[in-house]
């Protein structure tokens, strides 16, 4: 037996309306995009390569500039330093003995002699044969340029009067040269070793008076041993 609900037929045309309107509206939505067009890549679509060339030319330059600074840094500290500035020197022998003692090593800095500042009593490094030979001393400063220098009863004397100082070890045994008086010229020191009676030093012609530009430096700083590090006096 077949039943027939009276509102079958309004129910379906409900239906279609419904469906009519909301197809409508799907077009009417669609239609208010107006030109405007999506694209969606697919999988064989080209993808646009970034351009990396700024890149690696701020890496390039970066590397140059690294090797410039760690080769100018290189310079300095093998050639400007251990040439113009500073040096680490060894004590051998005793002639500055009880101040340094053979084996010490020591800092010298190379800027004093240059500017005119050495005083008396500084302790410099010179080479006595010139700087084409490698032999250097290590003494301290007597007399100063354009005085003039004589040892007399184991006094030192400069222009005429007695030197007061405390660094000889011993009393003056020779004077050497400087029995007569000795005139420092411009550019000339005169030089004694603290260890005074076993010193190869300005009062002996094969030292004699030390010029300004066979000058190494000034001696200022003791490294080693480890018990006596410090300034020098």
């Amino acid at each position: 037996m077949d039943f027939k609900h009276e509102d079958d037929k309004d129910f379906v045309t409900d239906m279609d309306y419904n469906n009519e309107d909301v197809a409508s509206g799907l077009e009417d939505n669609i239609s208010d995009f107006g030109t405007e067009t999506f694209y969606i890549n697919e999988p064989n679509d080209p993808i646009e390569e970034t351009d990396d060339e700024p890149e690696k030319k701020n890496t390039a330059k970066s590397f140059l500039f690294d090797l410039l600074f760690y080769a100018v840094l290189i310079f300095i500290s093998v050639y400007i330093i251990p040439n113009f500035i500073l040096q680490r020197t060894i004590v051998d022998g005793e002639s500055m003995e009880n101040t340094l003692s053979d084996g010490d090593h020591l800092y010298v800095e190379k800027i004093s002699y240059r500017i005119d500042l050495l005083n008396r009593f500084d302790i410099i490094v010179f080479y006595p044969y010139g700087r084409d030979n490698e032999e250097y001393y290590v003494k301290r400063i007597i007399g100063l340029p354009g005085e003039t220098i004589q040892i007399k009863n184991s006094e030192i004397y400069i222009d005429g009067q007695v030197l007061e100082e405390k660094y000889g070890k011993e009393p003056i045994l020779d004077p050497g040269r400087a029995a007569e008086p000795i005139v420092l010229e411009d550019d000339e020191y005169f030089v004694m070793g603290d260890n005074r009676n076993i010193s190869k030093d300005s009062r002996y012609t094969v030292v004699g008076n030390v010029e300004r530009k066979n000058i190494g430096g000034k001696a200022f700083f003791r490294i080693s041993p480890l018990k006596e590090f410090g300034p020098i006096d």
